[in-house]
């Protein structure tokens, strides 16, 4: 833990894919022109959002999960949860290139700026200094849960991604399982497999694509999420873009039936659903599968946010056009793991090339 007052280069909130990758890159290219940098974790290990998932998602029923920089995430037992795999090779990754991450964390604030030094104060107020913030806090801690008529009125269960543990406490209940994502279809498939009674809901058609997909389609899909951030609006999800991969476990579920939309949901009453269609089913459980939003509270006194509640990216895509100094990781075209290891090079080089070009005293706190 720094000392008291001391003044750090870097400090970058967050050690999930992202935030680490740019950590290896501040320590491997020493783009901290003057003394150092910290990682902060609010978790009490490594793993990142990862070290909170269900067990039931095994390793082989991941997607796109992909090595952080200089050290390649090894195959493991497809039969493992995932959530052991990834908090294992996470803390393989820190002490292996001697990452200093300092934990448990949670930052409450964030103030200050680049000319007069960023402050950051935990939840049990400790504080420390820094030149620049690299905030990689992803989206685990902001579930989406969206509204519907009659949503106070429902009264079955209603429970969201991030409170799933195991198939098995929905036995016996008729389970309604509402979003468009990859999380959604393995959550339908899991309950089908022990015989639960389950109906899918979506927004929109769910969209199914080929897989594998070339090189450019991923270059494409970040570049269609990011004009947004580019233009201050709030970014879409990844999956809005990219669609759902079709792999014969998913084309399975088609066929069976279970992986079929109802449609929309219009309306919730008392253990029941309409939907848009105009269709009434009596429903125990709603099982939200309806993403997640950056985490980002902790930046609300820099004042980020344009009035669509959006935040203008520069054209780097990392750094922020409102607070000089603020390098954003994990967020738009970024939330994928892929999109997170090259934003975490970006954001270091950033952070670098920003730092050697301060007068001397800037950003320096007292």
């Amino acid at each position: 833990m720094p000392s008291p007052g001391e003044q750090l280069s870097t400090i970058v909130i967050g050690a999930g894919q992202a935030g680490l990758s740019a950590a290896h890159h501040l320590r491997r290219k020493g783009l901290v022109p003057f003394q150092d940098f910290v990682v902060l974790d609010a978790n009490d290990g490594p793993g990142g959002a990862w070290r909170h998932r269900w067990d039931s998602l095994t390793f082989d029923r991941v997607h796109g999960l992909h090595s952080l920089p200089g050290m390649d995430l090894t195959p493991s037992d497809p039969t493992e949860p995932a959530s052991a795999v990834v908090t294992r090779y996470y803390g393989d990754y820190e002490s292996a290139f001697a990452l200093p991450v300092i934990r448990p964390f949670k930052v409450k604030t964030v103030t200050g700026s680049l000319a007069n030094g960023f402050t950051v104060t935990s939840t049990q107020g400790r504080v420390l200094n820094a030149a620049s913030i690299i905030n990689a806090t992803g989206t685990w801690d902001k579930p989406y849960w969206p509204y519907y008529p009659g949503a106070r009125d429902f009264t079955g269960t209603q429970l969201h991604t991030r409170d799933f543990v195991a198939p098995e406490q929905f036995l016996d209940k008729r389970v309604l399982v509402v979003g468009g994502g990859t999380s959604a279809a393995q959550f339908l498939l899991q309950l089908a497999s022990l015989g639960i009674d389950t109906l899918w809901s979506t927004r929109r058609p769910p969209l199914w694509r080929e897989a594998p997909q070339n090189k450019a389609w991923g270059i494409e899909v970040e570049a269609n999420v990011n004009s947004r951030t580019h233009s201050g609006l709030v970014p879409t999800s990844v999956v809005s873009v990219t669609g759902l991969p079709l792999t014969d476990f998913y084309q399975d579920g088609i066929d069976s039936g279970v992986l079929v939309s109802r449609g929309g949901i219009k309306s919730l009453a008392d253990h029941a659903v309409t939907f848009t269609d105009g269709t009434t089913e009596n429903i125990d459980v709603i099982l939200w599968a309806t993403g997640f939003r950056a985490s980002l509270d902790h930046l609300a006194p820099l004042g980020l946010r344009e009035a669509g509640g959006g935040i203008f990216m520069a054209e780097d895509s990392v750094s922020v056009s409102k607070v000089p100094g603020l390098f954003m990781v994990g967020y738009g075209a970024s939330a994928s793991t892929i999109g997170a290891t090259r934003a975490g090079r970006a954001a270091a080089a950033a952070a670098g090339k920003l730092l050697t070009r301060l007068p001397e005293g800037a950003g320096v706190h007292g």
